[in-house]
């Protein structure tokens, strides 16, 4: 029980009374501990050094400013990964024999295609579109001289991808930094992407006499002042959080100088023993589990019946630089639990953890069942990895080289800014989160309609520099987690440990955390565990409301004792439902939890240290 003086605000597990200054950090003088001071025990730093502190504060000065150029991206790794493929691909005659058949092969096809076209013959496209890629929907792209184009660009975009793939010698992870490198240019290169080659222009062009370049440019300064100015982009202005979205009623019961947490009114007379705990990945504001009224994902488990508490992290700034992965679950999930004890005392917890939030949550059940911690009914882990040996996309950023440069980029902010994560995840989906914004916003000159889960998406957070430089560490580049290396308070935690049921939940089109990726908490817990495979990507296939048009998903049970199936075994034995997996879900709770209905709890436990403090969404959802 928290002591009464200090109810609203808990102390972190480590020293927070940190300078904002990169600089003052690494002077003699300052008492507080610092990542790169040089009597800190070993493994305490995301890189220990035993250089004087301000021959380390050159180097990351130095690095720092060269990350801000890139944006965060290594030079060194791409130039790495270039020269090793460039050297590999040089040294071996068979591959280039096979690209230069390739070239004769496919310029043949390309000739005939041509030509059977010209002469009016009903040929399908010899050389194909990935599926579901809607740049070239338009009839047009069937015919010449958009035909032509077409099929050039798919030939030579199906060679160069070729040309990075299977070159005797060349690494793997250097093999996937050249697909990207290719990736980016060949995007660029599109003809959907051209104002002389797109038909969907030129027919734009033809119906407004080119006013749609007037509207384009209109756009383009709007968009320009607003981010010169810092404000969110156009349209996001209809979904104000607490007023349009993040809207079910609640109150704040608990504040500490890193999460707010939300206890949300009860809708039906009584409510299911078991309270839900919801802990949401602090890359984002939390409320992509609360959006609108009709897609609300804490709005419809509050409608079946349950209590619900969610976690609102707060949007650190450079002083929060030395809060580590430790605060985050000290000040996170335990803080959260500790009150969730006290507000609906005598029962289990359903833990729910979203992306990044259900790792720590993950780690935190790990650390919980190490000592004997048996205070969680089931757990639920949305779109979260437990092992990162194949983390998708992402791991094209993943190395020595490419951390080192993020942390250069973080000491000297003290964080990594929204700006610059986002641009990362531009680039693993640059046809839709790019070009094809500029396509329609500025080319056709039509403003694409802004939606809730849009304007959520461009209210970003930011992640402060050491807690971000352990989780690359110790998460994706060494993968402690799954391989039995990652420690908590002297002992080195196990997800076989965990025993009570898991629920998992990945989306088919994901590029943060790939659902292979996600399935392999089957590898490393053989307990009840419940997989689906959910379509959309990882925020759409998360936010799968009942009543959404198009919405399916797979599910499977694994019993203590089942064997154990791939990846590949899996998708074949299961069969697709029809539907929103939430249904499937919160029947998984029912089961999961006593057959017995009780009166709601009080709103927080003033008496405990937990008063009511603001109504709901609080106030970190609100910081910019």
């Amino acid at each position: 029980m928290p002591d009464k003086s200090s109810q609203q605000f808990l102390e972190p597990a480590l020293p927070v009374s940190v300078p904002a200054s990169p600089l003052q950090a690494l002077a003699p003088q300052e008492a507080v501990p610092d990542l790169c001071a040089t009597n800190q025990p070993p493994g305490t730093c995301p890189s220990d050094t035993k250089a004087h502190p301000y021959f380390r504060m050159l180097d990351r000065l130095v690095g720092g400013l060269r990350a801000r150029s890139t944006q965060g991206v290594s030079p060194t790794s791409l130039f790495l990964a270039l020269s090793d493929w460039a050297i590999n691909l040089a040294g071996a005659p068979g591959k280039q024999a096979d690209l230069a058949l390739t070239i004769c092969r496919d310029t043949e096809r390309l000739f005939l295609d041509i030509v059977l076209t010209a002469l009016d013959a009903k040929t399908p496209l010899a050389f194909t579109p990935e599926p579901g890629e809607q740049r070239f929907k338009d009839p047009a792209w069937n015919h010449l001289p958009y035909r032509f184009w077409l099929q050039t660009y798919l030939r030579s975009r199906d060679w160069w991808r070729q040309t990075a793939a299977d070159v005797p010698g060349l690494s793997p992870h250097h093999s996937d930094i050249v697909t990207f490198v290719l990736e980016q240019v060949l995007v660029a290169l599109s003809p959907a992407n051209n104002l002389v080659t797109n038909p969907e222009i030129i027919q734009k062009i033809i119906e407004t006499g080119g006013r749609n370049f007037l509207d384009g440019g209109r756009n383009l300064v709007e968009d320009i002042t607003r981010l010169i100015a810092g404000q969110m982009p156009a349209g996001t202005e209809a979904y104000k959080v607490g007023e349009t979205v993040a809207v079910t009623p609640g109150k704040v019961v608990l504040r500490n100088r890193l999460i707010e947490l939300i206890q949300y009114a009860p809708e039906t007379e009584n409510v299911k023993a078991e309270p839900i705990l919801i802990v949401p990945a602090w890359i984002m504001k939390y409320y992509i589990l609360d959006l609108s009224p009709h897609n609300s994902l804490i709005a419809y488990l509050v409608g079946k019946g349950h209590t619900v508490f969610c976690i609102s992290w707060h949007n650190v700034t450079s002083h929060d630089r030395n809060l580590s992965l430790e605060d985050y679950r000290l000040l996170g999930v335990m803080a959260a639990l500790e009150a969730v004890n006290h507000i609906v005392p005598g029962r289990l917890v359903h833990a729910v953890g979203y992306c990044l939030g259900g790792t720590l949550l993950s780690l935190a059940a790990a650390a919980m069942a190490e000592i004997g911690d048996e205070r969680l009914a089931s757990i639920t882990l949305l779109a979260a990895q437990t092992d990162f040996t194949e983390p998708g996309p992402l791991q094209v950023f993943i190395d020595e080289n490419e951390i080192n440069s993020l942390e250069s980029l973080m000491w000297e902010q003290g964080n990594l800014h929204s700006s610059q994560m986002a641009t990362a995840f531009e680039l693993l989906r640059p046809n839709d989160l790019v070009y094809a914004h500029i396509v329609q916003d500025y080319f056709l000159g039509e403003r694409r309609p802004m939606l809730d889960l849009m304007a959520w998406n461009a209210d970003a957070t930011r992640m402060p520099y050491r807690m971000h430089s352990e989780y690359l560490r110790k998460f994706y580049l060494n993968n402690d987690l799954a391989s039995g290396r990652y420690m908590i308070e002297g002992r080195t935690i196990a997800i076989q440990n965990i025993r009570v049921p898991i629920f998992a939940v990945g989306t088919e089109r994901d590029h943060v955390a790939p659902w292979k990726s996600v399935y392999k908490i089957h590898y490393l817990n053989d307990g009840d565990i419940t997989f689906v495979l959910t379509k959309g990507g990882h925020n759409a296939g998360i936010v799968s409301e009942p009543g959404h048009k198009d919405r399916s998903f797979r599910i499977s049970h694994r019993r203590v004792g089942d064997t154990c199936l791939s990846q590949e075994e899996w998708e074949v034995a299961a069969r697709p439902r029809q539907g929103s997996w939430w249904i499937a879900w919160e029947a998984w709770l029912t089961d999961h939890s006593a057959k017995v209905f009780v009166a709601p709890p009080s709103m927080g436990a003033p008496r405990d240290g937990y008063p009511p403090l603001a109504n709901a969404p609080g106030s970190y959802v609100l910081e910019t």
